[in-house]
């Protein structure tokens, strides 16, 4: 059976190829803050207005973004854009698509992550808060360990999904705006260590 945009498969086909390109998982990421215009996107991530257009196009195309507005700007029309897709994959979801699309799209989001780390780092805001946390914690697991740790990694990320939405609502509201931060979860399977 063909694979459609409204079956599951295809939705995660859909998503698989949005996050293909490193722009558009940066555009992507700016977008599930909130809304912007590619003019403003440019700007925020120091990219040439015209890629920006293109791949918040293609972001369209794929669904994962929706204009929300357009307003008048000297002449032209400026369009608003907002993330209908998170860039999530469950691990039901992850499983269907190829070793080498994994691969490029876990690339992807590595660098974003480096991106933003190394941004932080320059500005200084990566420990401008008492409360950043920040760790590395190598772990030896037998595979009920690596179960439980993966469960409790989408339940975290669940939570700070829901924390999310609850702040913008509340930032929305009071008209603020609001602590801009970078949530990563890394858990992977390392290489093991040769015995000496």
């Amino acid at each position: 059976m063909a694979q459609t945009r409204t079956t599951p498969e295809g939705i995660t086909q859909q998503l698989a190829k949005a996050l293909a390109h490193p722009l558009r998982v940066r555009i992507l990421t700016s977008l599930n803050r909130g809304i912007s215009s590619p003019n403003q996107l440019a700007q925020e991530l120091d990219e040439p207005l015209g890629n920006v257009s293109y791949h918040v196009k293609t972001l369209l195309e794929y669904d994962c973004v929706e204009l929300v507005k357009t307003e008048p700007r000297r002449g032209a029309v400026e369009h608003f854009y907002r993330a209908t897709e998170r860039a999530f994959f469950s691990d039901a979801d992850w499983a269907k698509i190829p070793a080498s699309a994994r691969k490029g799209i876990d690339g992807v989001i590595l660098e974003a992550i480096g991106q933003d780390a190394t941004a932080a780092m320059i500005e200084g805001t990566i420990d401008s808060r008492t409360d950043t946390h920040i760790s590395r914690t190598p772990l030896n697991l037998d595979e009920d360990g690596w179960k439980q740790i993966t469960k409790l990694l989408a339940e975290t990320l669940e939570s700070a999904m829901k924390i999310g939405e609850e702040s913008a609502t509340r930032l929305a509201d009071d008209g603020a705006q609001g602590i801009s931060t970078s949530l990563s979860l890394l858990h992977f399977e390392v290489p093991a260590k040769e015995a000496k």
